[in-house]
């Protein structure tokens, strides 16, 4: 009885092989498979999903680098996952992206933020993120306590860029007095950075929908599951503001009472290990390292090849009293259980939320806390 249905499926494909190029098909296809995963890149930013992210990321890789993709609009989002990536790793000098080492997360975001600028609708949009990548390449190496490595950030960026003479002179000053708390760089957040990349994406989103297959899956969902069923996909689809029109009408009729899910924090420090423990040294997937001459064979070719870059990370040290200082601020500003806020605050040499847990329960049996 079910052979049938199968036969005429089969019949159909044949039909369509014969009517359509199959190598037209097949680009349309692999178009749709890149923007979704663009889409979801985008999405796990935005929630600070960073082993989905780095997990999306390498399937992107993969498809991008397909034949059948043309158009100066793939290489563009490709430009803007690899922009991503690297702003994702902003606080982690041990991640290179570049041949040269002393080129850090940050300061290689902005050589890629550089080709990016016609992609912004707003100038003042892109010069914003631009100082923001400027002040926090210095503000992160002063955090993890690099005050060389904030000084040689400072002189690459005044050699690479234009930027405004007295907020050089300002980090100057910063990085000379040790001032890791200098009101500009609190202006200059890398949360506020994180948040104004955001709005960019947003934007870049309303303009480049990239949601044909996002539509279609949800339209398949929608025509096979039941009211109650299809609840969590609303809540779910509910993150994407390019979804058609349409679906959100058929939903609306189907689910009146449907509510949606509290937006997740933008951007945590703790990162769950995602790579294999065979040496000191694990691969962290990115988009390949780009050279200044790489980048501008990108927009002549339109294409670009990926590599995987290394994650150098040092073994976690003890505890030392100044981590203990540190846990115990973080204890009286958040309250005990927002391990995530307080790895935010301070510079715990790569400890997660969990280490953070433990260590205060070891300092409670101690009778050192109260």
């Amino acid at each position: 009885m079910e052979s049938e249905p199968n036969n005429k499926s089969a019949t159909d494909a044949s039909e369509l092989d014969q009517s359509v190029s199959f190598q037209h098909v097949s680009s349309v296809a692999t178009g749709w498979m890149v923007d979704f995963m663009f889409l979801s890149l985008c999405r796990h930013f935005k929630e600070a999903k960073f082993e989905e992210f780095n997990q999306t990321l390498s399937v992107f890789e993969a498809i991008s680098l397909s034949p059948a993709l043309n158009g100066n609009v793939y290489n563009e989002k490709t430009l803007i996952c690899a922009f991503l990536a690297r702003v994702m790793h902003g606080k982690y000098l041990d991640v290179m992206f570049e041949e040269d080492d002393s080129v850090m997360p940050l300061m290689s975001a902005a050589k890629i933020w550089s080709k990016l600028e016609d992609s912004v609708a707003d100038e003042s949009v892109f010069k914003n993120i631009t100082i923001h990548l400027f002040v926090q390449s210095v503000a992160v190496c002063m955090e993890k306590g690099q005050r060389s490595s904030a000084s040689s950030a400072l002189k690459w960026f005044e050699d690479n860029y234009e930027l405004p003479q007295n907020l050089g002179v300002k980090l100057k000053t910063i990085v000379t007095k040790t001032e890791t708390y200098h009101p500009l760089l609190m202006s200059f957040s890398f949360n506020h950075l994180l948040e104004t990349v955001q709005s960019y994406l947003d934007v870049y989103l309303e303009k480049n929908p990239s949601d044909d297959l996002l539509k279609e899956a949800t339209m398949r969902v929608l025509s096979s599951q039941s009211v109650e069923g299809v609840k969590d996909e609303v809540q779910e689809s509910s993150h994407f503001e390019t979804a058609d029109e349409s679906v959100k009408n058929e939903i609306k009729t189907k689910e009146s009472t449907a509510c949606l899910r509290t937006k997740r924090k933008l951007l945590s420090t703790k990162i769950t290990e995602v790579w294999k423990p065979e040496s000191g040294k694990k691969p962290c997937v990115s988009i390949r390292r780009l050279s200044r001459s790489e980048v501008s064979q990108i927009i002549s070719e339109k294409s670009m090849d990926s590599t995987e870059i290394q994650k150098k990370r040092k073994p976690h040290q003890k505890w030392t009293p100044q981590l203990d200082k540190y846990l115990k601020a973080g204890i009286r500003k958040h309250g005990m259980g927002k391990w995530s806020r307080i790895l935010m605050d301070y510079d715990f040499e790569g400890r997660t939320g969990t280490m953070l847990k433990d260590r205060w329960r070891v300092l409670m049996r101690a009778d050192q806390v109260c």
